[in-house]
């Protein structure tokens, strides 16, 4: 049934937001407060992607019933001519500029910069624009975006400790409203104006906390045997001090990638955070055993670490993070990533190869050594990553 005004007028207040609905995407909402504010819901495609923009008339009985469905048609007549409706019509009925928000914009330039980016660095960073840039940011017009009001958001970000993130954040919305202004929708970039003086200053050397003494990695290491989650997330805390991948390298682990004939794992270029280069790790009994359980387990992906709840990605890295905290591995002791920290240290101190290790953890070999490729160690590193696992898993039954 179609609106009535003595229906608007009987309409009364609720704990929630809630709507009457008229026709051709005509609504009124009825707020807490007890306002009763009309709205035109309109599907557009962007980017070719359809998506809900709403357009807001004003308050009943400020506008009437029959002014509300005049505006309605009006809308639809921008539609039906491929335009956007304006958010508000001047004196004498013609359209104003249409304000374009942070999250329009932002959708641009993910879409324009996505097909260039490893899958995994596009995960990355729309994981970090949903959760700390749109939700302040998402509805505000772009040239209305101010320099203090990104410093106060980065300087959450900071004092939580997240350094590395903080950094990643600002170089986002950095480049997400240069897109702004490459487009003409807003003259300068007060993103640019932020000075690195005011957040911490990172020591890139200690980032990752690691444990390196066997009394400690024991204890990291049974700490682990509580973690209580999925198998993914239990299967990639299992592995994680055996094989020495960043935490983004192992949670995107392929079956593809996995060469159970000459018992090694193959992460291809594109896949490595660092150079560009295809990555080669050797299996020891221990990884071979913790996989073949996992592919037994018949996970229908082509992904190891499938997320439960999305579907086509791999677990988060912050899904094991969060984990190894719930059984108190607390930041000081050591993070996913000081796995790699741990290996290095005690496999240097152990007397191995220098160039195999940093081979091993895809570090790059700078000067004349650096010219010799992984094959060139690979035999070497086979014996000592199954040294390493019966290393680790003798001291859990000392």
């Amino acid at each position: 049934m179609l609106l009535t005004t003595k229906a608007i007028e009987n309409a009364k207040k609720r704990d929630k937001q809630y709507f009457l609905i008229d026709g051709e995407g005509l609504r009124l909402a009825i707020n807490p407060t007890g306002s009763k504010v009309f709205q035109h819901r309109i599907r557009w495609k962007l980017n070719g992607k359809w998506k809900e923009v709403v357009r807001t008339l004003g308050s009943f009985p400020g506008h009437s019933l029959k002014e509300a469905r005049d505006w309605r048609d009006r809308n639809n007549d921008f539609k039906a001519k491929g335009t956007l409706p304006p958010k508000k019509y001047d004196a004498i009925n013609q359209v104003n500029d249409d304000v374009i928000t942070f999250k329009e914009v932002y959708e641009m330039w993910l879409n324009k910069q996505r097909n260039g980016w490893k899958e995994s660095h596009a995960i990355g960073v729309q994981q970090k624009a949903e959760k700390y840039l749109l939700p302040p940011l998402s509805n505000l017009p772009i040239d209305s975006i101010e320099t203090k009001m990104l410093i106060d958001l980065l300087l959450i970000i900071d004092e939580e400790g997240k350094f590395e993130t903080r950094e990643k954040v600002q170089s986002i919305v950095t480049r997400i409203i240069s897109h702004a202004v490459g487009l003409q929708l807003t003259r300068t970039n007060p993103a640019r104006e932020i000075s690195s003086d005011i957040f911490t200053k990172r020591k890139d050397q200690q980032n990752f906390s690691h444990v390196s003494s066997p009394k400690d990695i024991k204890l990291v290491l049974t700490m682990l045997k509580q973690v209580v989650g999925s198998t993914q997330v239990i299967t990639a805390l299992n592995l994680a001090p055996h094989v020495f991948l960043r935490p983004g390298e192992l949670v995107g682990l392929r079956w593809s990638e996995i060469d159970w004939d000459d018992e090694l794992i193959r992460i291809p270029a594109e896949r490595m955070k660092i150079d560009n280069k295809p990555h080669i790790v050797p299996m020891s009994k221990h990884v071979i055993k913790v996989l073949t359980k996992l592919k037994d387990s018949n996970i229908d992906s082509t992904l190891c670490f499938p997320s439960p709840l999305k579907n086509g990605r791999p677990i988060s890295t912050n899904s094991i993070l969060k984990a190894m905290r719930q059984v108190g591995v607390d930041k000081d002791l050591t993070t996913v990533h000081g796995f790699r920290h741990m290996a290095v240290t005690s496999l240097n101190e152990k007397g191995y190869n220098a160039d195999a290790i940093e081979l091993q953890v895809a570090h790059q070999i700078r000067g004349v050594r650096g010219v010799y490729n992984h094959a060139k160690y690979l035999e070497e590193r086979k014996p000592m990553m199954e040294d390493w696992s019966n290393y680790l898993d003798n001291l859990l039954t000392e």
